[in-house]
């Protein structure tokens, strides 16, 4: 069947914390509209390079001049992001959310301190911290939130991780250049697969929460799949040939965790295949396969 779709331009902070919406209680369904998953590109799909630089948003992932896709990225980030705050008037002081929006792009993925980002950006950290609710409400950051608890004295992270919900988004808040250091490469490699696990999540089942697990001590999970009745680790590795050592800290976890059975390097390699007992290669092409198991 054909469907109508009616677009508005309501912000979604609005949406989200407005209290005199009616929403009509019962006949409402709350759905997501995300980037393109991998899977939803038409063939010939983008090569991953591209997608980590360019991000997967539609009108920009499937325009073939890497000039004209820079200059929407930055159009966003100036006309929609910055703006909306300041339509909004979310925030007193722009200029402070400008510099955060730069360096919280640039932290992207990795365990957050409000205190640490306090002292960069020149506010305070409970400033610090409501200017990560304003991109959560107005849908720019997914939020990763760690697993706490545990059956061993492991004394594990309580700090969140922030996502951009699209990578060609993040860089241009970030004000990076194309031409990036290979380290920077396989970290957006991660928050890539990071990405697509919230997005196939969302479409698969509101139980399904992704997290992260990382012991105090050094021992790190990328991201948990938190399946309600069992968990689902999952490492992300840039590599085409990972091996036991890259999944030590999967084999860690599950021995200490009965509710996890299965664990999962996702990574560049072009099949799948086992690295250890329980432990599967899988190439970051196929994450759809984690949701229907």
């Amino acid at each position: 069947k054909k469907a109508q779709f009616i677009l508005t331009g309501s912000s979604a902070r609005k949406l989200k914390t407005g209290h005199d919406l009616n929403l009509l209680p019962g006949r409402v369904v709350m759905l997501t509209m995300t980037p393109l998953l991998y899977q939803e590109f038409p063939e010939p799909r983008p090569k991953l390079d591209d997608m980590l630089l360019y991000g997967t948003l539609p009108g920009i992932a499937t325009e073939t001049d890497h000039q004209m896709q820079e200059t929407d990225l930055y159009s966003y980030v100036t006309t929609y992001l910055e703006e909306e705050i300041r339509a909004e008037a979310l925030v007193r002081n722009v200029g402070s959310f400008t510099r955060f929006l730069e360096v919280a792009a640039g932290e992207a993925g990795k365990q957050v301190s409000f205190t640490r980002l306090s002292q960069d950006v020149g506010v305070t950290d409970t400033t610090i911290a409501n200017y990560y609710q304003i991109l959560e409400d107005c849908l720019i950051v997914l939020r990763i939130d760690p697993l706490t608890h545990t059956q061993t004295k492991r004394r594990l992270i309580k700090s969140p991780k922030y996502l951009f919900f699209d990578l060609g988004i993040r860089r241009a808040c970030a004000n990076e250049g194309t031409q990036l250091p290979q380290k920077i490469i396989a970290d957006l490699f991660e928050q890539f697969v990071g990405t697509e696990l919230v997005y196939y999540s969302q479409l698969t089942s509101p139980q399904i929460k992704v997290r992260y697990w990382r012991d105090a001590a050094g021992p790190e999970i990328d991201f948990v799949l938190d399946m309600a009745h069992h968990y689902l680790p999952v490492e992300v590795k840039w590599t085409d040939k990972p091996d036991l050592s890259d999944a030590r800290h999967i084999v860690k976890f599950m021995s200490e965790t009965p509710q996890a059975e299965q664990g999962y390097v996702v990574c560049r390699t072009p099949r799948r295949y086992k690295i250890a007992d329980r432990v599967t290669a899988l190439p970051w092409q196929e994450i759809n396969f984690l949701f229907h198991k």
